[in-house]
């Protein structure tokens, strides 16, 4: 069945599979990619960042999320239509051909590549060290049950990038909040996990919410905990503000908010849980604001 979202209603019909192919109808993992950037740029300018940076950094995860996504689909074009929830895939479904999906990672990469010169020497380093990262994540569920740390590495790249753009350093508090971003997609994505596991094992796939299995909680609760000790740690690296750790406090509570509904017995419910994680992010942005300008 053909959904009705906004790509089918407002792009043209041959733009649509692409559109999917990249997840444009599915924001929440660029969001997810973009808001602990956008943080750390706040804390690399110790204040407001420039808007060319912003800018800058809002495209690279709209576009290297796009390219992940598309080599995700190219290298399980094979297992994707035998899931419900994955077989109307455009790859797998017949909506596009491999050489077509082939051309089009390799132009989201091009123009990735062009935000190369609006970056730093010490960045665009750094940018190519995720070139392989982004494509190897699909396949690294083949063979270890760690996908996620190597999506987490991935999907938190831009704040390292944005500390070394910044101020062409990258500082020991900067890698611990990436460290501690890195744990807590391990969590939330170990959460969204569990509602595929019966379909990995099916198709001989491996995640880590087959590694927790019944111990989801106490694992994925010890990847919150860790979050929070490395992200308070950098704060006080940073010298940051009272206000920093009044919304760190908030970010706390709602870590142990999931934690008091996640349940490995119903992952049904791990969808709503995983998106909140989205409010993590913007709580993020909102504790290096608060910690930077409010004295």
């Amino acid at each position: 069945m053909r959904p009705d979202d906004w790509v089918a209603r407002w792009l043209p019909a041959a733009w649509g599979p692409y559109a999917r192919l990249c997840r444009l109808d599915r924001p929440v993992g660029t969001w997810l990619t973009l808001l602990p950037a956008l943080a750390a740029l706040v804390q690399a300018a110790d204040g407001w960042p420039t808007l060319w940076r912003l800018v800058v950094f809002s495209l690279g995860a709209l576009l290297m999320r796009g390219v992940g996504c598309t080599f995700n689909d190219i290298f399980d074009r094979d297992f994707d239509h035998r899931v419900e929830r994955t077989r109307f895939r455009p790859l797998t479904s017949g909506q596009l051909t491999l050489k077509a999906a082939l051309w089009f990672a390799t132009a989201q990469l091009l123009v990735s590549a062009s935000l190369l010169l609006a970056i730093n020497v010490y960045s665009r380093w750094l940018a190519l060290a995720l070139v392989p990262l982004v494509v190897i994540y699909p396949l690294c569920k083949r063979f270890t049950y760690w996908p996620q740390a190597v999506l987490g590495m991935a999907f938190n790249w831009g704040m390292l990038m944005a500390w070394t753009d910044t101020q062409n350093v990258l500082p020991w508090y900067g890698v611990a909040m990436w460290l501690g971003a890195v744990l807590w997609q391990i969590g939330y994505d170990a959460i969204y996990a569990y509602i595929d596991v019966r379909d990995d094992r099916m198709l001989g796939l491996k995640s880590v919410a087959m590694w927790f299995g019944d111990r989801g909680r106490a694992w994925i609760g010890g990847m919150y905990a860790a979050t929070a000790v490395l992200w308070l740690a950098a704060g006080w690296g940073m010298g940051l503000g009272w206000g920093y750790y009044a919304v760190m406090a908030v970010i706390a509570g709602h870590f142990a908010w999931q934690m008091a509904h996640f349940d490995v017995r119903h992952p049904e419910r791990g969808l709503r849980l995983f998106r909140s994680n989205m409010q993590v992010g913007v709580l993020m942005i909102v504790a290096a604001l608060a910690g930077t300008l409010v004295t």
